[in-house]
């Protein structure tokens, strides 16, 4: 039998990343673009003494060879959970593919995928490989 804590990894630090991002809607609402999130947020995180790398270089490692071909994560924060920050209408399953292909490349777990876009609340999914 597994406990609460087993079945939600990283829930307190989910918690603190998700707050923050409220805090970021709140005070900005829906209408900027994806840029401006980015930074707000991650000053919002700094504020939090929340530790986090923006934009880290993820490299697929395919058959023992690591592809040149380079994607960049919006952030990783506590360094176990990959945060990818949108500024669109509605999330579909094409924003949910690409982090879990982001978490496979990084090889984490958890992953955050963060709306700003969306009206009239704040969307965000939890995603867990």
């Amino acid at each position: 039998m597994s406990t609460d804590k087993e079945e939600f990894l990283f829930r307190d630090e989910t918690y603190n990343l998700i707050g923050a991002a409220f805090e970021v809607y709140n005070e900005l609402g829906f209408s900027f673009l994806e840029p401006v999130y980015q930074e707000a947020y991650e000053h919002e995180l700094s504020l939090k003494n929340i530790l986090f790398v923006s934009q880290p270089c993820l490299r697929i490692n395919y058959k023992g060879k690591l592809l040149e071909k380079e994607y960049f994560a919006d952030l990783i924060a506590y360094e176990k959970i990959l945060i990818e920050l949108k500024a669109i209408e509605k999330l579909t399953p094409r924003e949910e593919a690409q982090i879990l292909n982001y978490l496979r490349a990084a090889n984490i777990k958890v992953g955050l995928l963060i709306n700003f876009g969306a009206h009239p609340k704040l969307e965000y999914k939890r995603i867990v490989l």
